[in-house]
């Protein structure tokens, strides 16, 4: 018997794996909203059984743990690499690397700020997310300790306003734009520290 004779046959149903399956109901749960989306409008989506569904996640949370912890572990790893070095110079490396996050991950950085708090995984991710801007408050705290930030400004209004920015990205961005991650981060960097820069 040869090698072909010995895969077994999909029988039409598709050949998902499990990171497949992860960004097909990440952009499910975008179109219809997380609570509005059943395991059965999922796997018909997918045109999977529920059965086939659950063999690869135990359950609809275990989806959205998985693809929340794909934006989540991709900023929190950005304040990681920050570095050492000027509180300023941290803090733009800590925005330049969360313009190339939220466009590597752009569906999962959707989702995340699509997050209401509505069940424990998303309370979860909203901890987290309010973790994450404590820290850059940190950074923008000890800038303007420095001096080399305007000091004119609450840190956590400055984190507030540079996140809004940096966040409204997923509203208009489409990677198949002019604009790559790197030239986008570049002007948001330009845009954003310009305007904090001491005069």
């Amino acid at each position: 018997m040869s090698d072909v004779d010995q895969t077994p046959a999909r029988r039409g149903r598709p050949g998902y794996d499990r990171d497949q399956i992860l960004e097909i109901a990440v952009q499910v749960f975008i179109e219809q909203g997380y609570d509005a989306t059943s395991v059965a409008s999922l796997a018909m989506r997918l045109g999977l059984s529920k059965s086939a569904l659950y063999h690869h996640f135990a359950s609809k949370e275990e989806v959205l743990e998985v693809a929340l912890e794909e934006a989540l572990g991709g900023l929190e790893g950005v304040l990681e690499d920050a570095g050492e070095g000027s509180a300023r110079d941290r803090l733009e490396r800590a925005l330049h690397g969360a313009v190339l996050v939220l466009v590597d991950k752009l569906p999962y950085v959707t989702l995340l700020l699509r997050v209401r708090g509505n069940s424990d995984v998303e309370r979860a991710a909203l901890d987290r997310r309010r973790a994450f801007d404590r820290q850059v408050t940190a950074l923008v705290r000890a800038a303007q300790t420095e001096g080399s930030v305007r000091s004119d400004v609450d840190p956590s209004v400055a984190t507030r306003l540079l996140f809004g920015m940096v966040n409204s990205i997923v509203e208009w961005y489409r990677p198949s734009g002019s604009e790559g991650a790197q030239e986008l981060a570049r002007d948001v960097l330009a845009v954003a520290l310009h305007g904090l820069a001491e005069s």
